[in-house]
C-alpha cells in the first residue's frame, strides 16, 4: 500500500517550480489573490460595504459633534463644522479601508481633494437647514438632526461616486 504523502523527489521539484524570492527579501511572501463569490465578486459591491461602515462611524461623529456645537454657534455654523471636522477622518478610513490605499503617497492630495468632495455635501445639508427654517422656522435640534441626516445620503451617494470616480480612482478595482 502506497503512502499518501508524496516522494521527497516529487516535492523537491515543485519547490523548484515556486517562485523564489529576490535578494533581499526573504520574508516576504508574495500577495494571495482572494476569490469572491456571489455578488462580492464585484469590487463596487466591495466598497460599497466597506464605504458604509466608514460611513456609520462618521456620520455617528459628525451628528454628536453638531449636537455639541449647535447651542454655541447655531445650526448653520455647527454644521458646517461638523463636517469639516470628520472630513479629515472620513478620507482617510475611505483611503485606508474603502478603498486599500496604504502608504504616504498622495496622502496630501487625496485629503485636499476630500475637503472639496465636502464643499458638495455641505452644500447639500446646509440647503436642506436652510430649507427647514425657511418653512419652520420653529424647528428643534432633533427636527435638524433629521433633516441633516436625510439629506447627509443623498450627499453620501454624491461622495461615494465622487471618491471612486475621481479621487481614488487608481484604486477602483480592490
Amino acid at each position: 500500500m502506497e503512502s499518501p504523502a508524496a516522494p521527497a523527489s516529487q516535492l523537491t521539484e515543485q519547490a523548484r517550480r515556486l517562485p523564489q524570492p529576490l535578494p533581499g527579501e526573504a520574508g516576504r511572501r508574495a500577495p494571495t489573490t482572494r476569490r469572491y463569490r456571489g455578488i462580492l465578486r464585484f469590487p463596487v459591491v466591495r466598497q460599497l460595504v466597506r464605504f458604509t461602515g466608514v460611513g456609520i462611524v462618521c456620520t455617528a461623529t459628525s451628528l454628536a459633534l453638531y449636537a455639541l456645537l449647535r447651542p454655541w454657534l447655531g445650526p448653520q455654523l455647527a454644521n458646517a463644522s461638523a463636517l469639516v471636522l470628520t472630513s479629515l477622518m472620513n478620507t482617510a478610513l475611505n483611503r485606508r479601508f474603502t478603498f486599500k490605499i496604504s502608504g504616504q503617497g498622495r496622502r496630501a492630495s487625496d485629503h485636499l481633494n476630500g475637503l472639496l468632495v465636502i464643499g458638495v455635501a455641505l452644500v447639500l445639508t446646509g440647503g436642506s437647514l436652510g430649507v427647514l427654517h425657511w418653512l419652520r422656522p420653529e424647528a428643534t435640534v432633533s427636527d435638524e438632526l433629521l433633516t441633516t441626516t436625510l439629506s447627509g445620503f443623498l450627499a453620501t451617494v454624491v461622495r461615494f461616486s465622487m471618491l471612486r470616480h475621481w479621487i481614488f480612482r487608481r484604486a477602483r478595482h480592490r
